[in-house]
């Protein structure tokens, strides 16, 4: 994933909402959201480069994602970063357990977020491992806390959809604004504005290298709605996938 924006209230109807954009090579070979056969209780997209998966719930109440960090270098022998969504969701460790023990030095650079139904957990091999307090927050490709254009705008659109009460068509309509930022809102990394330009709005819409899917979750105390709409090169709409996963007692 490179977007993720997500509520967190424990208490409420909606207990986690997420809106999440993959932004991938369009290249990469991928199989998109399905209950994986050999683990029917999961429901996420797959990398059928390495087998892993970028995000996913599953049917006995828990959810993951990831998203890499803006680093160059090669990864050598390192291992691939959807594994982590993977372990986890076929797991049945608790989400503060999982991401306080996990050795964060055989990955890339990574944040991870893990949800087992109660607790919500946010680990990084870039800064810190903590369990998160209510709220609304956005996460790219840098530690949470970070102040890009896409994650602010994205958060302060969030809370919108919340108060209209969260649907997927709404958790899916603000994912798919592909408005430019100000230069002088863009994120300082060294690389080209014209580069940054092109990555800063929450849609990327590209030829090669674009936003590829975006997912919209709604946890209630009975169930997970799923909603998942797929992107082609330039922004072609592809298949959706909506599904609603009612959650094991």
């Amino acid at each position: 994933m490179c977007l993720v924006l997500f509520t967190l209230q424990p208490e409420s109807e909606h207990p986690l909402v997420v809106a999440a954009n993959r932004d991938e090579l369009y290249a990469r070979p991928t199989h998109s959201a399905h209950r994986w056969a050999e683990s029917p209780q999961l429901l996420a997209g797959r990398d059928l480069s390495a087998g892993g998966t970028w995000l996913g719930v599953t049917s006995t109440g828990r959810f993951a994602a990831v998203t890499n960090f803006a680093e160059e270098g090669d990864a050598g022998e390192l291992r691939s970063r959807g594994e982590l969504t993977k372990s986890f969701l076929l797991g049945d460790m608790p989400s503060h357990e999982f991401a306080h023990q996990l050795d964060g030095t055989k990955y890339r650079a990574f944040n991870l977020l893990v949800w087992d139904g109660t607790n919500l957990a946010y680990t990084s091999n870039r800064g810190i491992t903590e369990d998160l307090e209510a709220g609304t927050f956005g996460l790219s490709n840098a530690a949470l806390g970070s102040s890009w254009p896409k994650i602010t705008s994205g958060v302060v659109a969030l809370n919108q959809e919340l108060a209209a009460g969260p649907t997927a068509d709404g958790l899916l309509r603000l994912l798919a604004d592909a408005s430019v930022p100000s230069d002088r809102e863009l994120p300082s990394r060294g690389r080209p504005l014209e580069l940054e330009r092109q990555i800063a709005p929450r849609f990327i819409n590209g030829e090669e290298y674009g936003t590829r899917a975006s997912t919209a979750v709604i946890f209630s105390t009975r169930g997970i709605s799923f909603a998942e709409q797929e992107y082609g090169p330039g922004g072609a709409i592809g298949n959706r996938c909506d599904l609603y996963v009612e959650i094991e007692s």
